[in-house]
């Protein structure tokens, strides 16, 4: 099998950044992080009136050029560590769908903690703002993102060669 793909989900909080750079060093392989595009590319020109749409269009933009930079590092022989939440089923099947087509396989880490520890974790984040911090996340943000979520399926786990982190 060639080199695999690992992609990261899970909620806001549940440490995907922390747990994507630990990986990537233990693989030596390459880190693309949504909130390290998002960041540098887009959240300057977002305005408090921003909506999930303008976020979403911008998302989709820096997730194809991440595939687009990782099939390089592919075929360079590198492992990639997708940070992207993957918030959805279609999200992830995306990702899928390219992995597939270029004969890699996927390695998906699901990490899955409760509300709460999540929520102190975004609170301490937001204080401390230090090396994961892209931006901050209100209460209203974290609530909004939970209500859209869609955990992987035992199956999708299965297919996926799914490891599920708690």
């Amino acid at each position: 099998m060639k080199t695999p793909v690992h992609m990261i989900t899970g909620l806001t909080g549940a440490g995907k950044s922390t747990y994507a750079e630990a990986l990537a060093r233990d693989i030596s392989g390459v880190r693309m992080s949504i909130d390290d595009w998002m960041a540098n590319m887009f959240f300057m020109e977002r305005s408090p009136t921003s909506d999930f749409d303008w976020f979403y269009e911008r998302v989709q933009r820096c997730c194809a050029q991440m595939r687009a930079t990782a099939e390089q590092v592919l075929e360079a022989g590198r492992p990639v560590v997708f940070d992207c939440g993957f918030t959805n089923a279609h999200e992830r099947e995306i990702f899928y769908d390219w992995a597939d087509g270029l004969g890699h396989g996927v390695c998906l880490h699901y990490l899955d903690v409760s509300p709460e520890i999540r929520w102190r974790r975004v609170e301490r984040r937001n204080a401390e703002r230090g090396p994961t911090f892209a931006l901050e996340v209100t209460r209203e943000m974290f609530d909004f993102m939970a209500g859209i979520w869609q955990a992987p399926t035992l199956r999708e786990m299965a297919e996926r060669n799914g490891q599920h982190v708690n």
